[in-house]
């Protein structure tokens, strides 16, 4: 098998399987271990995977974005702690936008004991709030399969007629160079949607999401009034992204 063909063959198994390690792709693929470990650094280099201990774990791109299962699963621990410090942090906000994804439907879950408006297009977040005394406005739309939400025109049309007191966002990626950026352009337009409504646009993001880039780019870092990530992202690029403007919580 040539490198490039063995290149790919370890990309499909990467977004297949989540993680792959250098031992069992050796063995699977008939190399040295030294041989994977060179193919995942050209990969590392490329943006398709991240290198880990023993392995490397895919990188979402325009055309690779992982699913719900996935997600649920990976920085799980720390995706608790950030929904429980955003939910801390309504500062007296009455109205509340709950983005797509794993961590915002965490933080509904912190929510369903408050007098709030929740505004979402994740049909997650909707149901975990479904049983609460929390006033649920869900935007429609179309919604994507892959993480069960609502998008394109129809929900950015609902969401630039409001003003909302906070914002809790995902993304699939932030850096210094792009800002927080996605896979997806209709999700994009949703979530610029939510940044330009908002009164306190905050991001709540597991410390894997940092210093990636991706297609879409949906907002500046100084456009954030704070980020909410986890102890395991480094303090000295914690502080990094602090000095483009938001307040960087590590919980």
């Amino acid at each position: 098998m040539d490198p490039g063909t063995r290149q790919r063959q370890i990309v499909e198994f990467a977004r297949a399987r989540g993680r792959v390690e250098v031992v069992s792709l050796a063995d699977e693929l008939d190399v040295a271990n030294e041989t994977i470990r060179r193919d995942l650094n050209v990969l590392a280099s490329r943006r398709l995977v991240k290198r880990v201990h023993g392995g490397a774990i895919p990188l979402e791109t325009a055309v690779f974005e992982t699913g719900l299962e996935y997600r649920s699963e990976v920085d799980l621990a720390q995706k608790h702690r950030i929904a429980a410090a955003a939910a801390g942090q309504l500062q007296g906000a009455e109205t509340v936008f709950l983005d797509e994804g794993i961590t915002p439907r965490l933080i509904a879950e912190q929510l369903a004991d408050e007098e709030l408006t929740v505004v979402t297009a994740s049909l997650l977040a909707a149901e975990a709030l479904a049983n609460s005394a929390v006033t649920v406005l869900l935007i429609g739309g179309r919604m994507r399969g892959r993480t069960l939400a609502t998008v394109d025109d129809w929900a950015v049309d609902r969401l630039r007629s409001l003003v909302i007191d906070v914002a809790f966002l995902g993304t699939n990626a932030i850096s210094l160079e792009h800002g927080l950026t996605t896979s997806d352009p209709a999700v994009a337009a949703v979530k610029r949607a939510a940044v330009q409504v908002a009164r306190r646009p905050v991001l709540v993001a597991a410390h894997s999401k940092f210093g990636q880039s991706n297609f879409c780019r949906f907002a500046e870092l100084a456009e954030m009034e704070s980020i909410i990530t986890g102890t395991e992202l480094d303090a000295d690029m914690a502080d990094r992204f602090q000095q483009r403007g938001p307040t960087v919580w590590r919980v």
